[in-house]
């Protein structure tokens, strides 16, 4: 039996896990407009989405209210995530994978408690021998401190590992830290050419074909 390609198959969340896009830009509008009194293009609230976390998401539309607007994004997503449901397919790529014997984990700029959150909407907790949140490191996505921290927890090393985006984050941490990179393209936050202008090692856009790549 051939020894499988990627022992340790680690995924970000919002976009390639679950289908979390547009509560994302919901918040991201209400927080806007809330605090600043203002309307901006969807393609500058998601800009900075899935990389270094929500207070640089906010700094980048206002660096005097970062604190305010923050604070009414969690008060207005969280309930939210009463409404999520999982990526078309990844359920089945989930079962797949641990049938398979991998070893899985996420890597997260959410909160631990926020990702808790979607847990117990979705019952997908189980699958993830580690998670790491964005509250857990010092530095962020783009940085592969947080994917170096998930294999320092499950005692791999960064060739036997693949890491599953749908940032253009996610393929420069997992590029950094030495892991094998590939976005998928149904996250609907990031455009499929920024995720190819960053050369990840694969580029899927159904569950299948991310399953073919794994």
């Amino acid at each position: 039996m051939a020894p499988m390609r990627f022992p340790v198959v680690l995924f970000d969340l919002d976009g390639t896990v679950i289908d979390s896009g547009a509560i994302i830009l919901a918040s991201m509008r209400h927080a806007a407009t809330t605090v600043l009194g203002r309307e901006f293009p969807e393609e500058r609230l998601m800009a900075a989405v899935g990389g270094p976390g929500l207070e640089a998401q906010m700094e980048a539309l206002d660096p005097e209210r970062v604190d305010e607007l923050v604070r009414v994004y969690r008060e207005h997503n969280e309930p939210l995530h009463d409404t999520l449901s999982c990526c078309l397919g990844m359920e089945d790529v989930l079962v797949r994978l641990k049938e398979e014997g991998r070893r899985l984990g996420i890597v997260t700029a959410k909160r631990r408690s926020t990702v808790e959150l979607a847990f117990a909407r979705l019952p997908i907790g189980h699958f993830f021998e580690t998670v790491v949140g964005g509250d857990e490191t010092e530095r962020h996505k783009p940085d592969p401190q947080p994917l170096q921290l998930a294999l320092e927890r499950l005692g791999a090393p960064a060739e036997d590992a693949v890491y599953v985006g749908d940032s253009p984050f996610d393929i420069r941490a997992a590029k950094a830290g030495g892991l094998h990179a590939v976005a998928v393209t149904w996250g609907r936050i990031h455009r499929r050419e920024r995720l190819e202008r960053e050369e990840p090692d694969a580029v899927v856009d159904t569950a299948e074909e991310l399953l073919a790549a794994l």
